[in-house]
């Protein structure tokens, strides 16, 4: 066994693609990214590379000028980039997400007008949910659309905006009672808006503000922002799908997608975690032997070792799953819960294992830790994974009294 995380029955297309990835991030990411992270600093060359491979249209189809690749490939492709440094990958997810929903809902003006362009990288793209007050609510959405003609008007403040300042095209959920009567449910008067801007910060167009970068303890180097809409007119053929009221649906598909892509995440970091804690104990020496050689530490590296190998194993079952065509939620679900987790538990372990070391910013280990937490609640908490797999359970097990 040469490392940890093989997925077997690849085919010859895909093992080209992780091998030309993964010499990518050996040569390009990993030498750079302690430096970058430290200075916050965007990765415009990595992400122009990133853009040369054509993994901006990895999943956007043939007919569209991307590759036309599964789910399953480019999970495999975010693990091998997270391992280098998760900020990248994150810049790669929100764009993809977006790509996923025009694919799935858009109209085809729609995706004949963006699809090309992000299959190039040339419309950046990110996409916003959440809220100052939201939290995992998304029912509790006060961001408005209010149809004026062949206009939609937008207000609202939108929170934790992943790509907000480099992005050109943004997925935006807002309230639009439009056509849905006073007591309809929440997530049934909700509407995916597809808001074009230009990059940069502060007034980016008209009615639209993107204020700056928040600043964060781990995952620097992608902005991560804030999106104000006061009086933002958008046509209404910007609606995504050409349809109001399905806003919730097309956002909840594309989430679920996004975690399958966080658990790819967990799955890179732990990975690397693992390399720098075997490396590391082999070098180290205590007792007059390397510390790989006590027990304690072979121990700790097989544990870590064990969680590296299963959720790998779950995220690349939840990926085929979703390219199977089949509902994945529940492995989703499993596989984000599962790799974020033991992501943690594994960078922690080869923390300790650095000792006094991983405390210095000299060491990658110490990178490492500040951005395990992020994949925590990227994409929902563990609480709400554990309750959209506890339903999934009893609607598979119902009690048959």
């Amino acid at each position: 066994m040469s490392r940890l995380a093989q997925t077997a029955d690849l085919t010859d297309v895909q093992r080209e693609i992780l091998s030309t990835v993964r010499d990518f991030v050996d040569k390009e990411i990993l030498p750079v990214a302690t430096e970058l992270e430290h200075r916050d600093e965007y990765p415009t060359r990595i992400v122009e590379g990133l853009k040369e491979l054509g993994l901006f249209g990895l999943m956007i189809p043939e007919e569209y000028g991307g590759l036309g690749e599964s789910l399953l490939t480019y999970a495999l492709c975010v693990e091998e980039i997270a391992r280098g440094w998760m900020s990248v990958s994150g810049i790669v997810n929100t764009h993809f997400i977006v790509a996923y929903m025009l694919k799935q809902h858009g109209t085809q003006e729609q995706k004949d007008t963006f699809l090309p362009r992000m299959a190039a990288g040339e419309v950046r793209g990110a996409f916003s949910m959440s809220e100052p007050g939201l939290g995992s609510d998304v029912s509790a959405i006060t961001s408005k659309g209010v149809r004026e003609g062949d206009e939609y008007v937008l207000d609202g403040q939108k929170m934790w905006l992943t790509n907000g300042g480099t992005s050109t095209l943004v997925a935006v959920l807002c309230r639009s009672d439009e056509g849905h009567p006073e007591g309809t449910a929440p997530h049934k008067s909700m509407t995916t808006f597809l808001v074009e801007k230009e990059p940069g910060f502060g007034e980016v167009r008209p009615g639209l503000t993107i204020p700056g970068k928040i600043d964060k303890m781990g995952y620097k180097g992608v902005d991560t922002t804030e999106l104000i809409m006061h009086g933002l007119r958008i046509p209404a053929n910007r609606v995504l799908g050409g349809t109001t009221g399905r806003g919730f649906y097309q956002m909840m598909d594309g989430v679920e997608v996004g975690r399958v892509n966080v658990a790819a995440r967990g799955c890179g970091v732990a990975q690397r975690a693992f390399e720098l804690g075997v490396s590391y104990a082999q070098q180290r020496e205590t007792f007059g032997k390397p510390i790989a050689q006590h027990q304690a530490i072979q121990f700790k590296l097989a544990e870590m070792a064990t969680k590296v190998e299963a959720a790998h194993a779950m995220m690349v079952n939840a990926a085929r799953k979703k390219d199977s065509g089949e509902r994945n939620d529940l492995e989703a679900g499993m596989a984000k819960y599962l790799a974020s987790e033991y992501c943690k538990e594994v960078v922690e372990d080869a923390f300790r294992i650095h000792g006094g070391y991983g405390f210095s910013k000299e060491y990658e280990i110490e990178r490492l830790y500040r951005e395990a937490p992020m994949l925590l609640i990227g994409e929902g908490t563990a609480e709400i994974q554990k309750m959209i797999i506890g339903r999934r359970l009893l609607e598979e097990y119902r009690f048959q009294g």
